[in-house]
């Protein structure tokens, strides 16, 4: 009994448990929940901007052909995405056959106090302004404010300038992998703390959110989780089986991951332990360097199927009929503003907010009806996005030749895997 409840997974799942009883008769306790959730996620977030960048600088430094950069960042972005568009396809069609937005009236459900700030913010977001934004004006600020994008370009070029020093920057290179160890380290210890985290995460939705309110909304949220479950077992499933690898083995592997961001319902947390765990499963470093930071912009699988079944699902509690070159509309436009608000703090109604204003079909303050709801999907997205760039990971690897499948297979096997990712 003593080893099972050692084991981080079996923690955080009764954490879990808890935090939903604590939840459900201890509302007051809500504030405080949250609180204990923002201070676990604060904790990730301080390492992800520096375990990033010197992943990726030694990932690049360590490239004896520049050209291999170039390559598999284009990979990447190919492969997101068609994977993207295919998850947009299969969110609008399964909201097309399930329909859950009919029966529901937008007049007795909605509160449109609180769209006008999300309005505002997708009026002012465009696709010139993200690509512009990329670029840091301040070395220091990218870090501080922990923006993954521009901490990204700051890695690619630091490794480049650093690899075109030959010999002479071997000593940085050893000093950066010793820090690169310590900051492990730091998320070792971090980790540890993961069950608390998830426990307050959990609570503070329920608390606030209850279960009785989920009722009206039952069936989208149903849609999203039955969706998204599509796209891994049948989309992410047959990919891996293209590349002649086991789904079930990478989500088993993964499953502490899993854990901590359904708790927290934030794929960041998860995104230094799954580079760690993605280097474990025998991907090169600097593969995994590359394409996991900009999977987080780039390749938001589980974000795109909420975006898609979310508009169809307005345009049904409208009684909207769109036309299927109105419906392939929305689907070309997801595919640029889902990419557009990378980043951004509340993305996701941004995103919807822009997408309706820019179709103009389907009324702004359609949104407004999905903002006590959208916490309990929040979960299925971030899952389904962390599940998806480990996958792409894999894939880009494989094609790169940068896949050791001796050392998979020997991490697979393994009952409890390492989180230090070989350090």
């Amino acid at each position: 009994m003593k080893r099972i409840l050692s084991n981080l997974s079996v923690q955080v799942l009764i954490a879990i448990a808890l935090g939903v009883a604590v939840g459900l008769y201890f509302p007051v306790f809500g504030p405080v929940a949250q609180r204990i959730s923002k201070m676990f996620i604060s904790l990730i977030s301080m390492l992800i901007a520096p375990i990033i960048f010197f992943t990726i600088v030694l990932g690049i430094a360590g490239m004896n052909d520049m050209k291999k950069v170039g390559r598999v960042g284009g990979k990447a972005l190919l492969y997101f995405e068609i994977v993207t568009t295919f998850a947009l396809i299969i969110g609008v069609t399964v909201a097309n056959l399930i329909k859950p937005g009919s029966g529901l009236h937008m007049q007795q459900n909605a509160d449109v106090s609180k769209v006008s700030q999300y309005q505002q913010q997708a009026a002012e977001m465009n696709l010139g302004d993200f690509f512009s934004h990329i670029i840091p004006g301040n070395f220091i600020e990218a870090f501080a404010k922990g923006d993954i994008l521009q901490v990204l370009v700051i890695a690619v070029l630091f490794g480049f300038g650093l690899s075109r020093m030959g010999n002479t920057g071997e000593s940085i290179i050893h000093s950066f992998e010793k820090l690169s160890k310590v900051f492990f380290n730091i998320l070792l210890m971090v980790m540890k703390l993961a069950p608390v985290g998830a426990f307050g995460g959990i609570a503070y939705t329920v608390s606030t959110q209850g279960i009785k309110t989920l009722k009206p909304l039952a069936m989208l949220m149903g849609s999203v989780y039955v969706t998204m479950a599509l796209f891994i077992f049948v989309v992410l499933n047959l990919i891996c089986y293209l590349c002649k690898v086991s789904l079930w083995k990478y989500l088993k592997f993964i499953r502490q991951e899993l854990l901590i961001v359904f708790g927290t319902s934030s794929s960041e947390s998860a995104l230094p332990g799954m580079m760690a765990k993605l280097e474990n499963l025998g991907c090169d470093k600097s593969v995994v360097g590359l394409v996991i930071p900009t999977g987080y912009s780039f390749n938001l699988d589980g974000t795109t199927i909420y975006l898609s079944m979310a508009t169809i699902f307005l345009a049904q509690v409208f009684n909207i009929n769109l036309s299927l070159s109105q419906e392939l509309t929305i689907i070309g436009i997801l595919m640029l503003t889902s990419k557009g608000a990378a980043g951004v703090t509340g993305s996701g109604f941004i995103v919807l907010t822009s997408t309706l204003a820019a179709i103009k079909i389907i009324p702004v303050e359609g949104v407004a009806l999905l903002l006590g709801v959208d916490r309990f999907m929040s979960e299925a997205r971030a899952i389904t996005n962390v599940i998806g760039n480990g996958v792409a990971t894999m894939v880009i690897a494989i094609t790169e030749k940068a896949f050791d499948r001796n050392q998979y297979e020997a991490a697979v096997a393994t009952p409890n895997p390492p989180r230090e990712g070989g350090l």
